[in-house]
């Protein structure tokens, strides 16, 4: 039997007691010691393994006061490779409290349901703890306020300032120093920013932060994890032992996601590994420092579907892991030239920029250069290239993958919908009605003109563009891909009643501005060579018009078949 795949799961104990696969990364363990940062912020994409290793870093340096708990933990990296790293790091094995704290839990609509949350997870770490309170040299007003802390029954400075209180007491209890554990700090800021409550946030995660990490003397050290480094509201002022460590560094590479190596490795080891050039260019493309990196969540994911069909299709796993809403408000605030430079990218190119770490959510649409920090370093771009300029760090970046592009198209064709929607186009179902097919050229260019187009997959993109604006008219009924006659025409349009009019319309893709009058006559063409009308005559619609349609980039071709009158018996078009 082979390991079962360890989707969603992100506690490390499960992982390897559960017999899980698991890809080792025990070895960040040794770089954080041997690199001794006092604070070590990483900045890494969602679902990039963050959770899994900071629950790795406390089974594997926490007392939890008991001594067989202890010994159970240690044997959680027994045959791993940190066990044979030296006993330098070995003997920093358990003998440290821990205090593990997520703040995922505060993706709230309202400050009060956020903190609510946050107050919970803070309370539940206390209760982890609570042995403490057996400790005599704990004063019993501390452990008064532990109680009430444990008990959500405190007031906000109180929980404000509890990381710190709770490194206190545990220091006073065991005699050693604190190791903080912070998953996804900047969750709450994130939501905070899109719901309309961010000032409230920022307070509070600045409280809690500058009491546990700047003035703390019972800190050993401390890994916190996010999307981004956020610095401007002083979050982090006065750190002056921080470390931040975001995709650009060229340590810890390789410890978040999956490397070819790793990837390779594992599909060897479920009998997939002739499927490896669909993964790779799925779900490959991410540069960590000068690191090749696989996007962990979707190859397990792909990895899942592969070993019960092993010619499944890929899929977008990653879309559905974040609320995508920096994307949103890219395409939906996008100005003539932001579309341009989401079509280039979308064709597989590159654009310029300058890096800037320390912004905000505030800054998102100061100017266009923060929006694509936003995006390189919470994984929706990556690095193609680095060079250095005019005192400042500047990248090429681009999409990683084909899963990403989906993300943006399939979000382009959302905000298409949407704003169609809000539209009025009986100009262009009159100009069909009366067979002006210039003026529909007309119409059809001025809206691809407006939105953002991707060419890659031209087809489906034109299909969808042009069904989407037809499927708004209140008098037809639309439909796209139906077997007709000797092929499958691209749409037609039906009355309902049969008395009414009906339409096929089929489309090209031409590859050249040079080729749309002929590609558009080919496509008319097409209607009588393959009698896509038959389904239409068959049910009993006698006026029935054809046209062919061209595009290539935002124009296009329209053509109108003067035949149609003579086949459907002088009824007109």
């Amino acid at each position: 039997m082979k390991k079962a795949l360890p989707i969603g799961i992100d506690n490390f104990e499960r992982v390897i007691k559960d017999g899980y696969c698991y890809i080792d990364k025990t070895i960040l363990i040794k770089e954080l010691l041997d690199l001794k940062g006092g604070v070590n912020l990483f900045t890494r994409p969602r679902r990039f393994g963050k959770t899994l290793n900071l629950s790795m870093l406390r089974y594997f340096f926490e007392d939890t006061g008991d001594a067989e708990e202890n010994a159970q933990n240690k044997a959680l990296f027994q045959g791993l490779k940190i066990m044979g790293a030296g006993e330098k790091y070995t003997e920093q094995m358990g003998i440290y409290p821990v205090i593990n704290l997520t703040l995922k839990s505060a993706k709230q609509p309202v400050f009060d349901s956020a903190y609510g949350k946050m107050k919970g997870e803070i309370a539940e770490e206390f209760r982890r703890h609570q042995y403490v309170l057996e400790s005599s040299k704990i004063a019993e007003e501390d452990k008064r306020k532990f109680r009430e802390i444990a008990g959500k029954e405190a007031g906000y400075d109180d929980y404000s300032g509890s990381i710190k209180f709770l490194s206190k007491c545990l220091y006073q209890a065991t005699g050693k120093n604190t190791v903080i554990l912070i998953d996804e700090y900047d969750v709450p800021l994130e939501n905070a920013y899109f719901r309309g409550f961010y000032g409230e946030m920022v307070d509070f995660i600045r409280s809690l932060f500058e009491s546990a990490l700047k003035t703390n003397d019972n800190l050993q050290f401390a890994v916190i994890t996010g999307c981004l480094r956020i610095s401007k509201e002083s979050i982090f002022t006065g750190l002056n032992h921080l470390k931040i460590i975001s995709v650009l560094d060229q340590q810890y590479g390789e410890h978040f996601g999956f490397t070819e190596t790793e990837v390779l490795q594992m599909m060897a080891y479920y009998g997939v590994e002739n499927r490896f050039p669909t993964m790779k260019e799925w779900y490959d493309g991410y540069t960590f420092g000068n690191t090749e990196v696989y996007n962990p969540w979707s190859v397990i994911n792909f990895m899942y579907d592969l070993v019960a069909n092993i010619h499944a299709f890929p899929r977008p796993y990653w879309i559905n892991t974040s609320s995508n809403d920096i994307i949103k408000d890219l395409i939906a605030e996008a100005d003539r030239e932001t579309k341009g430079q989401i079509e280039t990218l979308l064709r597989g190119g590159a654009l310029d920029m300058q890096v800037h770490e320390e912004i905000t959510y505030e800054d998102m649409h100061d100017r266009g250069e923060n929006l694509w920090n936003f995006l390189y370093f919470t994984g929706y771009l990556t690095k193609k290239s680095e060079y250095f300029k005019e005192s400042a760090i500047h990248l090429q970046v681009r999409i990683p993958n084909v899963e990403v592009k989906t993300i943006y198209q399939n979000t382009i064709l959302g905000w298409f919908r949407k704003r169609i929607e809000k539209q009025d186009f009986r100009d262009l179902y009159r100009a069909m009605e009366e067979g002006d097919a210039e003026k529909m050229g007309e119409i059809l260019s001025g809206q691809l003109f407006s939105t953002i187009s991707f060419y890659d997959s031209a087809e489906n993109f034109y299909h969808g563009f042009l069904a989407g604006i037809l499927s708004q008219s209140q008098d037809y009924l639309v439909k796209s891909n139906r077997e007709s006659g000797n092929g499958r025409s691209d749409i037609m349009l039906r009355s309902p009643s049969l008395r009414g009019r009906a339409f096929v319309l089929e489309l090209k893709v031409s590859d050249s501005i040079d080729d749309l009058e002929t590609d558009a006559e080919e496509a008319l063409q097409q209607v009588y060579d393959k009698k896509y009308m038959e389904e239409l005559r068959t049910e009993g619609y006698r006026k029935i018009g054809c046209y062919g349609i061209s595009f290539y980039r935002k124009d296009c071709e329209v053509r109108l078949g003067k035949r149609a009158v003579k086949e459907t018996e002088g009824t007109g078009t």
